[in-house]
């Protein structure tokens, strides 16, 4: 039975009860007849005059349900797009202001679960190509080998080269992947050290020396002489800086300069930038440039090489650190990497007042 049937039915059948009881006064009453038959007909009247108001009252009341009801099967489809009239009685636009605040909220839950999704999707699919690659490179090889395919010693270290070059790619990618699964799993606390700028640089060259040279890249650094320590976890800043040098060479035409910069941005915090001579990155793919496995212009990033995690990796490290990371750069005119970590007396200072 609907709503309004039910509400007209109750409405009668007090008005009923009210009309039995005032005929029953009235012949109580000792009233002469007509007196009683022209009350009579002026209570029906009233009685009827009451329902036709209650059923003209009820009608929000019956709009209200009937929009509620109509959005409910809505959601429940999945369309979390409709949206309830805040009208009829108080109760009812509280009513249809917590639905609608409830709808918002399923569909912000359900777009966010959908880009999730999509996200692992793609992440699977990455993870499974940048495996599969270098295995498929592997196992040709080997089987070459194991076929006694090549016969000259030049081809056979060239063989070797190219499967150790391999395994340590492959090894590389493990180590990215693992690395950012703790991080986002939360695993890694920040326990920050005293540490000088100067240091981590210095120490985050001398491991990418060989590499360097390699492409007869040349970095220049730039560090002011008073320069607060920083309060960071040393080995995770410097993973941050070598992955970033890393993407500055690798973006880079051979023998072009670095430029690595340091410097007290504020009394809290210490810039460092990575500055380089590639091709530059559109400002359209900003957003982008931090996802894991993004790579501008994909075709020419397989060919330079990476994972695709460094970024992402690096992001993840500088967001564990209280501090932000960032690219500024233009299309022909390089690139700018850049990111924030706090200095030591700043940590002191609340680590005081807390």
């Amino acid at each position: 039975m609907k709503l309004r049937t039910q509400l007209l039915l109750a409405n009668a059948l007090s008005i009923v009860i009210i009309f039995v009881f005032l005929i029953i006064s009235y012949m109580r009453m000792f009233l002469s007849n007509d007196a009683v038959i022209v009350l009579s007909f002026v209570t029906i009247g009233a009685g009827v005059v009451s329902f036709i108001a209650h059923s003209f009252f009820i009608r929000p009341i019956e709009k209200s349900v009937q929009f509620i009801s109509s959005e409910s099967k809505k959601v429940a489809k999945g369309n979390f797009d409709g949206k309830v009239p805040s009208s009829g009685p108080l109760e009812f636009q509280q009513l249809a202001e917590n639905f609608n605040e409830m709808s918002k909220q399923l569909n912000d839950s359900f777009t966010k679960i959908k880009k999730s999704e999509a996200s692992r999707r793609e992440l699977i699919a990455n993870i499974s190509h940048d495996l599969r690659t270098p295995l498929s490179s592997i196992q040709s090889f080997v089987e070459a080998l194991q076929d006694d395919v090549i016969q000259d010693e030049a081809s056979f270290e060239r063989y070797l080269a190219t499967i150790q070059l391999e395994t340590k790619q492959l090894s590389e990618l493990i180590n990215d992947l693992f690395q950012l699964s703790e991080l986002d799993a939360g695993s890694e606390t920040y326990h920050p050290h005293p540490y000088h700028v100067d240091s981590l640089i210095v120490e985050t060259l001398q491991n990418l020396l060989l590499q360097l040279e390699e492409n007869r890249t040349e970095v220049n650094v730039v560090i002011p002489e008073k320069l607060p320590a920083a309060a960071v976890m040393p080995e995770k800043i410097k993973r941050v800086l070598i992955n970033l040098i890393q993407n500055a060479v690798r973006y880079s035409p051979r023998g072009s300069v670095i430029q690595l910069k340091a410097d007290e941005s504020s009394r809290e915090w210490i810039k460092i930038s990575i500055s380089d001579q590639g091709e530059g990155i559109s400002e359209s793919e900003y957003s982008q440039i931090f996802d894991r496995f993004y790579r501008v212009e994909k075709s020419r990033s397989k060919e330079k090489g990476g994972s695709g995690l460094g970024l992402a990796i690096a992001k993840s490290i500088v967001e564990l650190h209280g501090g932000q990371i960032g690219v500024h750069s233009r299309e022909g005119g390089g690139s700018t990497f850049w990111f924030t970590i706090p200095t030591w007396k700043a940590r002191e200072e609340d680590v005081e007042q807390t």
